[in-house]
């Protein structure tokens, strides 16, 4: 992630399911500062001056997800399933990018092995931080068939 969560309340209900989902798997939240000067500079080089942070953080044998408005969408049982996947399939760490206001530079679409999409709204990258920590809880309790996600 790139930058603080300014507002409060989504601060609070990313906490919320921050503490949940370590009962189901190792979990860390990276919070990359946001670039400084960033008014001096284009979209495209903030972007690249993003991604060069994004970059120094990820190891060569992680499996790299973006959070992208052009990615793949999937159900909550789909991607319970994908989570599923990922683990059986020996993944070490999984590791998901959600990107700045302008998106991801060219070298991060370059390193990421899969693009996901939450939905075909767009959301602020802020909002989408606590969306996506809740699809991942939730993907963990359907996994072990608890009782918070109905069909």
């Amino acid at each position: 992630m790139i930058g603080k969560t300014d507002d409060k309340y989504l601060q609070e209900g990313m906490e919320v399911y921050a503490k949940r989902i370590p009962h189901y798997t190792p979990f860390d939240i990276k919070v990359i500062p946001d670039v400084k000067n960033s008014k001096n500079l284009t979209q495209e080089q903030q972007k690249a001056a993003e991604a060069q942070m994004f970059l120094a953080n990820i190891q060569t044998s992680d499996l790299v997800v973006l959070l992208d408005e052009n990615g793949k969408m999937y159900t909550s049982r789909q991607f319970s399933q994908y989570i599923n996947n990922a683990a059986i399939g020996g993944v070490r760490r999984l590791v998901f990018l959600i990107g700045g206001p302008y998106g991801f530079d060219k070298s991060v679409y370059d390193r990421a092995n899969h693009k996901i999409s939450l939905s075909p709204m767009t959301f602020s990258h802020q909002m989408v931080r606590l969306i996506f920590l809740e699809q991942l809880y939730r993907a963990h309790t359907i996994l072990k068939g608890q009782p918070y996600h109905h069909d």
